[in-house]
């Protein structure tokens, strides 16, 4: 993924825009293992844009890294919109990013339900002199591979906005 030629640019014209705005980044990802994380810092000078990057794939790391209530995981689980928000909100309490993405979701091939099916993704986007947003997508049964670059597409589509 990180050798994709379209996503790279897409990276690279997100951190010209971010060092433009002054603003800085941090991600929160569970099920795409720090890929968004791993794409923005492929690109040269990227440090001056990502502040810090978490891979919380256990419900431990979402408590103990980014704030993740367990109340809230107990109620909701891992993959849901109150986790993605509370993802989004913890990394920017404990980051001095400007701007936190989260995602969580269920990736594949095992692990869903009927009521949490594979493919289904849950987003957080918060913003520090801003409030938090939510997207929720269910890209379908596809391949592992492709839900992850699917949920990295968005994440990426939700930095994008928070610039506008």
């Amino acid at each position: 993924m990180i050798n994709d030629a379209v996503l790279l640019a897409r990276a690279e014209a997100l951190l010209r825009a971010y060092q433009a705005a002054g603003r800085r980044i941090a991600t929160a990802e569970s099920c795409t293992g720090g890929l968004v994380a791993a794409l923005l810092t492929a690109v040269a000078g990227s440090s001056a844009v990502v502040e810090r990057g978490f891979v919380t794939y256990s419900n431990e790391a979402k408590t103990e890294l980014i704030g993740v209530p367990e109340a809230t995981l107990r109620a909701h689980g891992a993959v849901s919109k109150p986790t993605a928000v509370a993802m989004a909100e913890g990394a920017l309490a404990a980051s001095r990013a400007d701007v936190a993405v989260s995602i969580t979701g269920i990736a594949g091939p095992g692990g869903g339900t009927a009521d949490k099916p594979v493919g289904l993704v849950h987003f957080g986007l918060a913003e520090r002199n801003g409030g938090t947003r939510h997207l929720e997508r269910r890209y379908g049964p596809e391949a592992r591979g492709k839900i992850r670059r699917r949920a990295v597409e968005d994440a990426l589509g939700l930095l994008e906005g928070a610039l506008t």
